[in-house]
């Protein structure tokens, strides 16, 4: 059986993507309380693969996790999923709550602070006075509601956690937008076997010359001309010396493809550092079915 390394603990939005994303292959779901562990436990060996939530439709990228993957990581990159977030406020339901709202007595929200940023027309519509708690992942808070026994307390999270610790789900799907999706990575030192698909990607980090004016320019223009398309580029700080940054390109091509590796040498030749993270099948999530299924 496979081991797949997830940011726990059980319940999280991490877990639900990878039960929906695997399926029936024969893989055990291992979480780990911070994204630092999930990458060590396959470094390590513990675990084969480790799933990384690094991007989300509302809040852009996990910067945490992007660094993580970057600077303290050697795995490459063997796949990507996009999955829907779909949040829920989650409590302890009160019997006798007459006609008031479900969460009419919640006083404080437990989360992760990209899952609350996800949800605020809720929050600022129904409960505008409401207290946050910031915590690791959604998971750990409906872990702590259901600790607590406190009527008062309520977390954002997955139906799946809401069932793992029987708690109530007091609103559902309150995220601020319909399509609130997160794209995940599985990395790992070797391939996983997965379902053909026609799209694959490729995943790089660029760092430019010092001494060389127009240097990001003249790096795009390897990929325009050959009409190799970036869907998605951004800057990040080497944490070497300030303002010396790096530049994060996935692009929609593969290391298997003619064009691809000749941009990539052009890039080197104009004396830039070109690390590749991946060269990967990529598996998106359309009209609520994903291409893997």
């Amino acid at each position: 059986m496979t081991r797949i390394a997830f940011l726990g603990p059980s319940g999280t939005v991490s877990e639900e993507s990878c039960v929906y994303f695997f399926g029936d292959m024969n893989v055990e779901l291992v979480p780990y309380p911070s994204i630092s562990e999930v990458f060590q436990s396959t470094r390590d060996g513990r675990t084969a693969y480790s799933v990384i939530p690094v991007e989300n439709t509302i809040e852009g990228s996990v910067r945490l996790h992007m660094d993580n993957l970057i600077h303290n990581n050697d795995l490459p990159i063997q796949a990507e999923w996009i999955y829907p977030s779909i949040q829920n406020l989650i409590g302890i339901a009160q019997a006798n709550n007459g006609d008031a709202a479900p969460w009419a007595n919640v006083r404080k929200v437990v989360s992760i602070d990209v899952a609350i940023a996800q949800c605020q027309q809720f929050f600022k519509a129904n409960l505008p006075h409401v207290e946050f708690e910031y915590v690791t992942s959604t998971a750990q808070g409906v872990k702590l509601v259901q600790e607590s026994g406190d009527p008062g307390l309520a977390a954002v999270g997955t139906r799946l956690a809401a069932q793992m610790y029987g708690l109530s789900v007091l609103a559902a799907n309150i995220t601020d937008h319909d399509n609130n999706y997160t794209r995940f990575l599985l990395v790992g030192r070797t391939p996983m076997p997965l379902p053909a698909t026609d799209f694959r990607k490729t995943t790089i980090t660029v760092t430019l010359p010092e001494d060389f004016p127009g240097a990001l320019h003249q790096v795009l223009s390897c990929f325009a001309w050959r009409r190799i398309n970036l869907s998605k580029i951004e800057s990040r700080p080497t944490k070497k010396k300030l303002g010396n940054y790096y530049f994060y390109i996935d692009i929609e091509a593969s290391m298997d493809s003619v064009l691809l590796p000749a941009a990539i040498a052009e890039i080197e030749a104009l004396g830039c550092q070109v690390r590749i993270l991946g060269s990967y099948p990529s598996y998106s999530y359309r009209n609520g079915t994903s291409e893997i299924r």
